[in-house]
């Protein structure tokens, strides 16, 4: 009897010292592949926004999240290799720095929840089904506001007041671009201003386009979305705008920042910061499928004055004064 007293005390003791084991057995820390065409020193304040998206709904990375960060430094070839990299690590999401990388991330897995940071047109894209509701594995933020095109002649009109010719700089490939376009030919009604459409596909199309601009003594250029060519040879748009003593206006600060005059657009760090909470949805339940896609909410007017000195151009102090950013 005293025997069997002792084990029951002995099984008893050992299950009370198991139990903290237990308890301490470390919670599965999240794991979230970031895949992005570009550098990520190409858009440093976008990676920064997006963690400190993270950061302020409680997330350190390192502890409680782990990113494994994925780049083609610019070489897109390579996104289908890395978007399977993820995958073979077995990642809880995804997240995607553009279209660019949204494709190959799509292509690679049906399975694991995908946030984009930012995309054109999702359902043009095929992404998703509707933004209310995108039924599938992917999710996240769109930059379609085809309205801001509209706004982007104002501002020219405005900057330039004799403006009275404009060349638009497009890419009919891009999602978006056609939509854009008609919201620029009802300002052009409205603004008195005469329009010419070139589109441009491939890297030798920007210096024909130039030539064209010249040729037809436009006023002033305007970018639609730019597909990938005009991305990846933004640099050369806007030093051939300043060749052609042309006041150009862009849909991303990225322009402005390379020289460009002149920017109105989507503020994208905000769509990285929001793009955190999607992630956040995910890790505690949520199904992309039921998480609409968000549109932009804010929008950014930048000005860049050496470059408006470089064309003789001089920005009237009613626009200037509307600038979100000045760039000297």
């Amino acid at each position: 009897m005293n025997r069997k007293v002792s084990c029951l005390a002995l099984g008893a003791l050992l299950f009370a010292l198991c139990r903290p084991v237990e308890a301490q057995q470390p919670a599965k820390i999240p794991r979230i592949g970031y895949l992005a065409a570009n550098s990520f020193s190409a858009f440093s304040a976008r990676i920064e926004a997006f963690q400190q998206g993270l950061r302020d709904l409680g997330y350190v990375e390192g502890k409680t999240i782990v990113i494994e960060w994925r780049s083609a430094e610019g070489k897109l070839d390579s996104l289908p290799t890395l978007a399977a990299e993820l995958v073979r690590l077995k990642v809880d999401i995804i997240v995607t720095g553009g279209l660019g990388a949204t494709g190959p991330a799509k292509k690679a897995t049906a399975t694991i929840p995908i946030v984009m940071t930012q995309d054109s047109d999702p359902v043009a894209n095929g992404f998703v089904s509707t933004l209310a509701r995108p039924g599938g594995n992917i999710t996240g933020l769109s930059t379609l506001a085809p309205e801001i095109s509209g706004k982007r002649l104002e501002l020219l009109k405005e900057t330039v007041p004799r403006l009275s010719r404009v060349v638009v700089f497009g890419t009919s490939t891009a999602a978006g671009n056609a939509q854009m376009l008609k919201e620029v030919e009802l300002a052009a009604g409205a603004l008195g201003v005469k329009l010419q459409y070139l589109d441009v596909l491939n890297p030798k199309d920007i210096a024909t386009a130039f030539r064209a601009a010249t040729k037809v003594r436009a006023d002033a250029i305007l970018m639609l979305v730019p597909g990938r060519v005009a991305a990846a040879h933004r640099t050369e748009i806007v030093e051939l705008a300043v060749k052609s003593q042309l006041p150009a206006i862009y849909n991303a600060i990225a322009f402005v920042e390379a020289g460009g005059l002149m920017s109105y657009g989507v503020n994208v760090t905000d769509l990285d910061r929001r793009a955190a909470t999607y992630v956040d949805k995910i890790l505690k339940g949520r199904k992309p499928a039921d998480l609409p896609v968000e549109q932009p909410t804010k929008f950014e007017f930048i000005i860049n004055l050496k470059a408006a000195q470089q064309i003789g151009l001089t920005i009237p102090p009613n626009v200037l004064v509307r600038a979100d950013k000045v760039i000297k």
